[in-house]
């Protein structure tokens, strides 16, 4: 039975994620604020600590995958603070106990809006490592009132990190897949109130084009975070994959290639 850790399993898609694989026969310690296995804030060094030592303490010590998948899209501060730095916390930290795993895999959700104009400044300290540096930035931007770009920045960011470290000899060389999702507009507790309206929910599809089935449920992300944390994926490396409706295709193009 493979043991597989969950961050943001209170709802929206680490919820949806914990059913699928505990209906697999998978063991999840699921993670968050709430409702959980571990309940810890990862806004906080303590917060992130208290993860790594009461999975380790779960688990015995050994799983088999992990997913860095709690967010925020809030505007403020604490949207980088879990995003980028409790997402990285939770992957480092618990990389050490994927050693003991014949089928070590790792995941972090990414999102479409890494594609949408970001903060420069702020990814730049928020990859550099700049915590405080990069929280302040954030914190401008609030108070600013362009707080929206913070979540889009702190996704950038995670990309960032990711096609750094994928290939690298902790992760690559170490036998561990790690590799992102990038969902489109999933509905969820985080998206509710920009859905709540028929108004409301038109100019979010003008900003975010989803032509292939438009608006999604939690279940589709997650059963691509299934796949990527699942035996079968043995060779995709520092992969952020868009499960978005096609709105990295309308907003790129071919000018990836």
């Amino acid at each position: 039975m493979r043991t597989v850790v969950v961050t943001g399993t209170a709802s929206g898609i680490g919820k949806a994620l914990k059913g699928m694989l505990e209906a697999d026969g998978q063991r999840v310690i699921g993670v968050d604020l709430r409702d959980a296995d571990v309940t810890v804030d990862l806004t906080t060094a303590a917060g992130r600590a208290a993860l790594v030592d009461q999975v380790t303490a779960l688990s015995g010590g050994t799983i088999d995958a992990v997913v860095a998948n709690a967010g925020l899209s809030n505007g403020s501060p604490a949207t980088l603070a879990v995003n980028y730095f409790g997402a990285l916390a939770t992957l480092e930290g618990l990389r050490p106990l994927l050693a003991g795993s014949d089928a070590p895999r790792a995941a972090v959700t990414c999102s479409m809006a890494s594609l949408l104009p970001v903060d420069d400044q702020l990814v730049e300290l928020t990859v550099a490592g700049d915590e405080a540096a990069a929280l302040a930035r954030a914190a401008e931007l609030a108070a600013a009132g362009t707080g929206d770009i913070i979540y889009g920045s702190s996704k950038a960011a995670v990309a960032h990190w990711l096609r750094r470290v994928a290939p690298s000899a902790d992760w690559a060389g170490a036998g561990i897949p790690l590799n992102a999702i990038g969902p489109g507009i999933v509905q969820t507790g985080m998206t509710a109130e920009m859905l709540a309206t028929e108004e409301s929910t038109k100019a979010v599809e003008s900003h975010v084009p989803m032509p292939l089935g438009g608006i999604m449920g939690p279940e589709v992300p997650a059963n691509l975070l299934r796949f990527l944390v699942s035996p079968e994926n043995s060779h995709m490396c520092g992969q952020v994959v868009f499960v978005d409706g096609g709105s990295d295709v309308v907003i790129r193009g071919d000018k990836v290639w």
